[in-house]
């Protein structure tokens, strides 16, 4: 008798176990760098100005650089991840954005630091939907939104780490050590992700090769309690869904995937723009360049807070209401912060704050995703959904410069408000979940 199991069900009914704990550990520090590398131009940018004799908008290249990489990275390793595998493509991510960051420490030109922040931002941008598919993967269903979100917190972790390190090492390593940090250390987690790190079942069993047969059985030899006899043979929910673009826009998912854009994109302008330029608003408005990246610490720590509480209520709330909330919640930050002055302790308290009113969005967006397409899409539509964002980011990191040489702080914490107004009226485009077919996703709200 040959016997069919649906893996994604055998996974829901299985406890969790060790060999699934390292996945998701791993997948968690591969964030964590990620996290640290994509912050590192922000503590470092005070630094670079000065060294390379800069005005605050002639930074602005340089952030972007390394955002226009992220999109490029997130659409089209994406897309790689769920066509030819998700490992190879994760391997190659970390690779790009280790070796760029260790070769930006010996960059001598603002030119080479530009060049190498793009290439590493096509790393950096790539991981994530990757890491975030591959973890969904892999966790039972009840426990999804609380696996990504833990995964997810690699991100400010890690930039609380690059914080911490700048504000009491910057003046001894020099903006150049935080790169040979961001670049040694991702390069030494690459030869562990080579050896341990495993393929998406889903795309082995889609393959439908012997020798990737082989490899299922052995992976799921690590997950299942009871192992199947020989001969069992494992199925995917969804074989014949085509990995590409237009996918997204089918089946009933057009109108969601437009409005997850639209949040996606102008969350990610103020929530860019807030990250990449907190610590240049702080020294302009009268901070030490020791004391400037703790402002991004006090975000990130905020956000790494309020990350997991966020993800169990998610499955009990409604989540356009709770995202219309928190961006209410980002507006009146932005104005507090805009008036706050040099009350230090009050910016800190807002700026820290923002972490849940600018930042805590990505948290239900990224479970939004994840529950709204199939396995086969899964990496695709968070890539492109993300790429809208870092498309976003772009924006936010190229404009606050002119905001805070024009508007000067306050005039730069202002110009948040319009776009987390315009992503809050992205809402009004979502349809409840269960107007979606069932096949395509589960109810989140």
């Amino acid at each position: 008798m040959n016997n069919q199991y649906s893996i994604p069900l055998l996974i829901d009914q299985s406890p969790v176990t060790r060999f699934q704990w390292r996945i998701f550990t791993l997948c968690f520090l591969i964030a964590l760098f990620d996290g640290f590398d994509t912050q590192s131009i922000a503590f470092t940018g005070p630094a670079i100005i000065s060294a390379f004799n800069l005005n605050s908008g002639e930074l602005a290249p340089i952030l972007t650089a390394g955002i226009v990489g992220m999109v490029l990275g997130a659409m089209i390793l994406g897309l790689l991840g769920d066509k030819y595998g998700r490992r190879p493509a994760i391997l190659g991510a970390v690779l790009l954005f280790g070796l760029a960051s260790l070769a930006t420490a010996f960059a001598q030109t603002t030119d080479q630091i530009l060049l190498l922040r793009f290439i590493a931002g096509i790393g950096m941008g790539g991981a994530t939907p990757l890491i975030l598919s591959l973890s969904a993967e892999y966790g039972p269903a009840n426990r999804r939104g609380v696996i990504m979100t833990t995964v997810l917190m690699g991100l400010p972790i890690g930039a609380i780490c690059g914080g911490l390190l700048a504000a009491k090492m910057l003046p001894v390593i020099g903006w150049q050590g935080i790169f040979v940090v961001g670049g040694v250390v991702p390069l030494a987690l690459l030869i562990v992700l080579f050896f341990i790190l495993p393929e998406s079942l889903n795309y082995l069993v889609q393959q439908n090769k012997v020798v990737n047969r082989e490899k299922v059985v052995r992976i799921l030899a690590n997950i299942l309690v009871n192992p199947h006899p020989k001969g069992t043979t494992y199925t995917v929910p969804e074989r014949d869904i085509k990995t590409r673009l237009s996918s997204l826009f089918s089946a009933g998912l057009a109108r969601n995937t437009l409005a997850i854009w639209i949040i996606y994109l102008f969350n990610w302008v103020a929530w860019f723009m807030f990250l990449s330029w907190l610590p240049t608003v702080l020294k302009a408005g009268g901070l030490s360049i020791a004391q400037a990246p703790m402002g991004t610490v006090a975000v990130n720590a905020v956000f790494v807070l309020c990350a997991l509480p966020l993800a169990m209520v998610l499955p009990k709330v409604n989540t356009r209401l709770l995202l219309l909330a928190l961006f209410i919640f980002g507006i009146l930050l932005s104005l507090g912060l805009a008036y706050s002055g040099t009350n230090w302790t009050l910016m800190f308290i807002f700026a820290g704050a923002a972490g849940l009113g600018i930042g805590g969005q990505q948290i239900v967006l990224n479970y939004m995703v994840a529950e709204a397409y199939p396995t086969s899409l899964r990496a695709t539509a968070t890539g492109w959904a993300i790429a809208l964002g870092r498309f976003g980011a772009i924006i936010g990191s190229a404009s606050g410069g002119w905001f805070l040489e024009h508007g000067g702080t306050t005039g730069f914490y202002l110009a948040l408000i319009a776009p987390l107004s315009i992503a809050a009226l992205g809402l009004l485009l979502i349809r409840p979940y269960t107007a979606v077919p069932a096949a395509c996703m589960e109810p989140a709200s």
